[in-house]
């Protein structure tokens, strides 16, 4: 059996795009995937835009809360940490690659664009999750 993968998704506030990421990738990486995400400076909570455009795809985003690093890095070292395009925010953590996706905040965004870059997470996800068992 393989071993599984751990991916942490970091993003400032740990609210919107690491949390669907996590989202995401716990729903495409089955059994295979452990999928974490925190935030460089977290919201402590989750944005409800962000629970009902998952809720459209069938996840309940609201049993998430937003974290610090602090609070996954006793899951580390992980097999990827992906970022989200946080510049200087951006932390460090213990693992075998770091990747940025330059994906812009979806916070202020009304429901179509939001929509829009979830599923560009989404896609991004599918194309990660077979790139880490090579």
């Amino acid at each position: 059996m393989p071993e599984k993968k751990k991916i942490l998704f970091v993003c400032v506030e740990n609210s919107n795009r690491s949390q669907m990421s996590e989202a995401f990738a716990k729903m495409l990486g089955s059994k295979n995937i452990e999928a974490y995400s925190a935030g460089s400076r977290p919201s402590g909570k989750i944005n409800p835009k962000a629970v009902a455009a998952m809720k459209e795809l069938g996840y309940d985003l609201s049993s998430h809360h937003s974290k610090s690093l602090n609070e996954v890095k006793q899951y580390a070292p992980f097999d990827a940490v992906v970022t989200m395009g946080c510049g200087d925010a951006c932390p460090w953590m213990p693992a075998k690659k770091f990747i940025d996706w330059e994906i812009p905040d979806p916070k202020e965004m009304n429901e179509n664009e939001f929509a829009k870059i979830r599923d560009l997470i989404k896609s991004k996800v599918e194309d990660l999750l077979p790139a880490l068992s090579k």
